[in-house]
């Protein structure tokens, strides 16, 4: 096996070379001019500046096919002055033909109709910004990362104003420089951009710099070049400060714990340390106005991963958390401030007890220093230093982590990365203290390849733990993580493949890594066929995908994990689609596991299983104002039999929001003495827009898996841009007397306001 992984790695970099294009030159320019006179932002493009400047000439359609200049005309235009960069627009279309799903910032991409503005100041071609408002004047916000990937949890201040007209609507857009990360350089300075369109009734995706339809119309390797033919102001001081202050009240009736009632202050500041690089600093932060996790019904053997929403980690977020691969991360911001563990507590007659639960643990302070040196280097380090939970059973721990990386080739980086989590130990007088021989450190080395095309893109990292060997010696022994991975994607094909060892001692207390002792093969061969004009208006594509993933026991190297699966699928417009899917599972566990994960009778160690299973999916057109997805699957399931619903309905209540129910259904059936069990996960949800500033949602989960029902309700006014009053509710109940006698576990209600300063 250590052969075939240092052959892989050999092929994958022998391609990453022959993949590298020779530059083309520029066909898709524009320039910007300063504007002399002040741009009022009332959609109205009358001022002299942008008469004066530069226009784009025609939209290429992207998707369906992407072949012709788009059906739906759209110009653009910029200009600047000291303060904004600004962008104007003129985007044809009918009135009645809008479809905009709510008034609610930060909308989700193919659910509105929308005109986006992606901006790379750095021409790096991996990151960048992105600005998009719809018809109605409903902006969206985010940051770029390696090229494609969009983070719309990333909040800053900017403008827009629309004028919709009978066949057309006007866009002005105001982007203050202090929002943008960028650096003079002396003579011409040049940016790299692209407009996008996406029209919904139309079924057509545009952008100004052509995308292939089979990339993201966002992909940054497809930008055009911005000319400032007077240079941009040079970026002066930046500094933004964000206090909440926060009022709560909590009570748990399972344990029948003593209701706590508390206020707190606390804060973040922003601060340009450089134009492209910000130090973002934090004083007892809460982040209650987050949104609850989504529950997933859970089969797994393994450690379930939930994304980061927090804001306070989000920019820059692929400088510390995209190390090496999905389940071999050497650093997981959620692991700072989120726990599960045994805490004690006293009743309201006197009684200590001691349960196991999620727990927030307070961050006392925190830093993050992020950013680019100049257009070759970019760096990060953060440090957070959390408190004690009182009856919990860890202490407090400080977590830091030092990235840097050096742009090689034209969109390719080479980076190292240390994370270093030091835990405290209780001491005299019940004060906690550093602990010496309580560590784990993750040092390692990645490198990222993609193509200027796009096409091709690998990743090569090692990663290896240290850890005190106080309790055990051989703590560090067999203790690394490496991979490679090759991928190709053009427009017919996708074909990836990939390796990984995990070592047995790998440890990454600061990361996510739900197994280890293991070496994996991946491998997914794609086949689409676009059709030609006259039938993609009734068919956008067809595909067929082969997946298979083996997993080995390490360093035994004894298969543990098979699974095959191919699918064909058919995708039409307005996103809905078809596909029939087969496929074989096999499994050797290597430790004992309940099928069901429901605390009953479990599998022997030792024992392998061979499964197979069917499905199909279908989800409807979005673009009509009800829409649905339904996915069923049934087969062979370990040593016994499955049969699994699930999908979602939905309504759209245009332009105030939708209503939706997710929905999951598992039957299981296993043989005595092993449990058999049906469960339920049922969401339903309200995401409601009163106007562009105040929003309330609110949802369900059902789950008759954990015997849980989770209630949350969020209402947010938003008074000022990016400054809010929250109000949360939550509520848990007992799933399993939910319909007959509702029994409450726990309740909160919270109060918050966060204010955003400029200074």
């Amino acid at each position: 096996m250590k052969k075939s992984f240092l052959l892989y790695t050999a092929i994958l970099c022998v391609f990453s070379v022959l993949a590298q294009n020779t530059a083309e030159e520029e066909k898709y320019v524009l320039h910007v001019k300063r504007s002399a006179n002040p741009i009022t932002l009332d959609g109205v493009l009358d001022e002299a500046a942008w008469k004066n400047a530069e226009r784009t000439v025609d939209f290429y359609t992207s998707f369906p096919f992407d072949t012709s200049f788009a059906k739906e005309k759209s110009e653009v235009w910029m200009t600047f002055d000291q303060n904004f960069l600004y962008v104007g627009a003129v985007l044809w279309q009918k009135r009645e033909d809008y479809v905009v799903t709510s008034l609610k910032r930060d909308f989700a991409g193919g659910t509105s109709d929308v005109f986006t503005v992606n901006i790379d100041a750095f021409k790096d071609k991996l990151n960048g910004f992105h600005f998009a408002v719809s018809p109605l004047n409903v902006q969206r916000e985010g940051i770029i990362d390696n090229g494609t990937n969009l983070n719309t949890d990333w909040d800053n201040k900017w403008y827009s104003a629309v004028k919709n007209e009978a066949d057309h609507w006007v866009v002005e857009m105001a982007i203050p420089f202090k929002t943008l990360r960028y650096k003079l350089v002396e003579g011409q300075n040049t940016w790299r951009i692209n407009f996008g369109r996406n029209c919904l009734v139309a079924n057509e995706i545009s952008t100004w710099s052509p995308v292939p339809r089979q990339f993201r119309p966002l992909t940054l390797a497809y930008t055009g070049l911005l000319v400032w033919d007077d240079a941009p102001p040079q970026p002066g001081a930046n500094v933004s400060v964000i206090p909440y202050v926060i009022a709560r009240t909590e009570t748990d009736f399972e344990f029948k714990l003593p209701t706590e009632t508390s206020a707190n202050i606390g804060g973040d500041a922003k601060i340009a340390v450089t134009p492209s690089l910000n130090l973002d600093l934090t004083f007892n932060p809460d982040f209650s106005q987050v949104d609850v996790d989504r529950q997933i019904t859970n089969l797994s053997r393994f450690e379930l991963f939930f994304p980061e929403r927090r804001q306070f980690f989000l920019e820059n977020e692929d400088l510390f958390g995209r190390f090496g691969f999905p389940d071999s991360r050497p650093f997981f911001s959620r692991r700072i401030g989120l726990t599960n563990g045994r805490i004690k507590r006293r009743t309201t007659d006197g009684q200590e007890i001691t349960v196991q639960r999620n727990v927030n643990v307070p961050i006392l302070a925190g830093m993050r220093l992020s950013g680019k040196l100049d257009k070759n280097w970019r760096i990060g380090a953060l440090n957070m230093q959390t408190g004690r939970v009182k009856g919990l059973d860890q202490g407090p721990a400080n977590y830091s982590v030092g990235v840097i990386q050096r742009k090689v080739q034209d969109r390719s980086a080479l980076s190292a990365i240390f994370v270093n989590k030091e835990n405290y130990r209780l001491g005299e007088g019940d004060r906690y203290e550093h602990n010496p021989d309580a560590f784990n450190r993750v040092a390692g080395l990645e490198y990222n390849f993609f193509s200027k095309d796009n096409k091709w893109e690998s990743e090569i990292y090692y990663h290896r733990s240290f850890s005190s060997t106080s309790s055990n010696p051989t703590a560090n022994n067999d203790s690394q993580s490496a991979a490679a991975f090759l991928g190709f994607n053009n427009r017919h094909w996708t074909i990836w493949g990939a390796n990984q060892y995990v070592g047995q001692n790998y440890r990454a207390e600061a990361g996510f890594v739900p197994r280890r002792g293991f070496y994996s093969i991946f491998n997914i061969i794609e086949r689409r066929f676009f059709p030609g004009p006259k039938l993609a208006k009734k068919v956008n594509v067809f595909s067929f995908n082969l997946e298979s993933n083996l997993a080995f026991n390490a360093p035994a190297i004894n298969l543990t994990d098979r699974s095959h699966e191919l699918e064909m699928s058919v995708e039409f417009p307005g996103n809905s689609a078809f596909s029939l899917n087969a496929s074989q599972e096999y499994t050797y566990l290597f430790f004992p596991f309940d099928p069901t994960n429901t605390g009953g009778t479990e599998l022997p160690v030792n024992s392998a299983y061979t499964y197979n299973s069917v499905g199909l999916s279908y989800n409807s057109d979005f673009r009509k104002p009800f829409s649905y997805e339904l996915n069923v699957s049934t087969g062979q399931y370990f040593n016994g039999n499955i049969f699994r619903v699930n999908g979602e309905l939905l309504y759209r209540w245009q332009p105030y929001g939708i209503f939706a129910l997710s929905y999951v259904y598992n039957d299981i059936h296993l043989p005595s003495p092993y449990r058999s069990a049906n469960f339920w996960l049922v969401g339903p949800r309200a995401e409601l827009s009163f106007s562009r500033s105040l929003f309330f949602s609110t949802f369900l989960q059902y789950n008759t898996q954990v015997n849980n029902v989770n209630i949350n309700s969020r209402l947010q006014w938003r008074f000022k841009p990016v400054s809010d009053l929250f109000l949360v509710y939550s509520d848990n109940y007992f799933s399993d007397q939910f319909f007959t006698s509702p029994s409450s576990k726990n309740r909160a209600l919270v109060l918050k306001m966060t204010y955003w300063l400029n200074l």
